[in-house]
């Protein structure tokens, strides 16, 4: 058979392009199974993540649960708990574990939530916490803790990428002939397996960033300034010159400012009264070479430099060699922790590379604060039984929406030795907030 020369040309083009066209075709395919197979990871690295979080919060709560005195609190911890059950449940149904038959998790985190409701409820009409309800909410309490060590193990091996969810997939299809470790069951069977002494049991928010929506007290009727008079503040508060602008940066919101950067500097001035809302100059910190009362004096030189009085460091963390100071205003010997600066020390030389003042410019002002309805000894006998008391003061805090409350705050020490503070109301006595210390050589953590 005779093919010319144009049609055999015409032939060896077709298939060329069917060839390139095949390439491609599997080439896509390939990318969007790629795709898909990343997308399921972050989703169920997510879920992972979440079921760790909600646990964390289950077991915090269960905690405070034990050292409430009131119905009230106990009412808003149950609700905490309810909401914190659910969203465990609703990660976990997400995960590739529906072939391991999770009763007792489930079972967990459903009479978690119920039974906190029921305990809240019998304090309502007038009952008081039994010892053995104190002992139950410790042991759910130690369940909960124990299930999210277990997950955040299990989180942190699928982020170093030894644990793949084809994997788990497989897993669940039993794969016996499989030498992968079982890392996504491990973290719920040794839990299911453990409820040997889960109890039988019979029954029927340092505070939340939330005051960043209100309107902000300090630049109420406050002038505008110029570009020029806010980048001469913030270039003096990074100790630096150069600084640039540009308009579509700007902060907006409740809180407009103008933003100036430079390298790794980045600082924001609000445009209504000159204040610094924050300042960032972050590096990394290879060592240390000062202690932390050393870096909470350097903080307080610099608020001293900006001109920012009557405040006292109240808790800090160092991390990576930098230490955060959570500093709160102070009125009457009264702490306002609704009035707080953040700053952050580096602890090789002391350098201020981190400040955020936006709690303290949302809320400061001078307080009328009327003389408490209660003696100090008064709102301490509200107290739990089991609490020791180490200091007190009087504190204004957050409430759960955007009011404040006065309260008596007390240090105090538990059985088992866990440090936590209670804030007591000064007109009502109610049982306002209950928070847990977490303290070591890196600072102080409340929960």
């Amino acid at each position: 058979m005779y093919i010319s020369k144009r049609a055999f040309v015409r032939i060896i083009s077709f298939l060329t392009a069917a060839i390139l066209v095949v390439g491609i075709a599997a080439a896509l395919n390939m990318n969007t199974s790629e795709q898909l197979k990343q997308s399921l990871t972050q989703t169920m690295t997510r879920n992972a993540e979440e079921l760790s979080a909600s646990l964390d919060n289950l077991s915090t709560t269960l905690t405070k649960s034990r050292y409430a005195e009131s119905a009230q609190m106990l009412e808003q911890l149950s609700s905490k708990l309810w909401s914190d059950a659910a969203s465990a449940k609703l990660s976990l149904s997400q995960l590739p574990v529906a072939e391991l038959h999770l009763e007792n998790t489930y079972k967990f985190l459903s009479q978690v939530g119920n039974y906190s409701k029921s305990l809240a409820k019998r304090c309502a009409n007038g009952e008081t916490l039994t010892a053995k309800d104190r002992e139950n909410l410790a042991a759910l309490g130690e369940y909960a803790s124990r299930l999210a060590d277990n997950m955040w193990t299990v989180e942190e091996r699928i982020t170093n990428g030894e644990l793949s969810f084809e994997k788990a997939a497989s897993e669940m299809q039993g794969a016996e002939n499989s030498d992968e470790p079982m890392y996504i069951t491990e973290g719920f069977t040794d839990f299911e397996e453990g409820y040997d002494n889960y109890p039988t049991l019979i029954y029927d928010g340092p505070f939340s960033d939330h005051i960043l929506e209100k309107e902000p007290v300090m630049l109420k009727n406050a002038e505008e300034v110029t570009i020029k008079q806010a980048l001469k503040k913030a270039e003096a508060a990074c100790n630096t010159t150069g600084l640039t602008h540009s308009e579509s940066g700007d902060e907006q919101g409740k809180m407009p400012s103008f933003v100036f950067s430079k390298d790794n500097v980045t600082a924001a001035v609000t445009k209504k009264g000159g204040l610094l809302c924050y300042m960032s100059n972050y590096r990394g910190v290879a060592n240390r070479t000062l202690t932390a009362a050393q870096a909470v004096q350097k903080a307080k030189e610099y608020l001293k430099k900006l001109g920012i009085e009557n405040l006292t460091d109240t808790y800090y963390e160092i991390y990576n060699n930098v230490c955060m100071i959570n500093f709160a205003a102070v009125q009457d010997d009264v702490t306002m922790y609704t009035d707080l600066i953040k700053v952050s020390v580096a602890m090789d030389n002391g350098d201020i590379i981190g400040y955020d003042a936006r709690g303290y410019i949302t809320n400061h002002t001078v307080r009328t604060l009327k003389s408490p309805a209660l003696t100090q000894s008064e709102a301490q006998a509200k107290l739990s039984k089991q609490l020791v008391v180490t200091s007190a003061g009087l504190a204004v805090i957050p409430s759960a929406g955007q009011n404040e409350l006065y309260c008596y705050e007390f240090s105090c020490r538990a059985d088992d030795g866990r440090n936590i503070l209670v804030y007591i109301n000064t007109e009502t006595g109610d049982e306002e907030q209950i928070l847990l210390l977490q303290i070591s050589e890196n600072g102080t953590l409340t929960v």
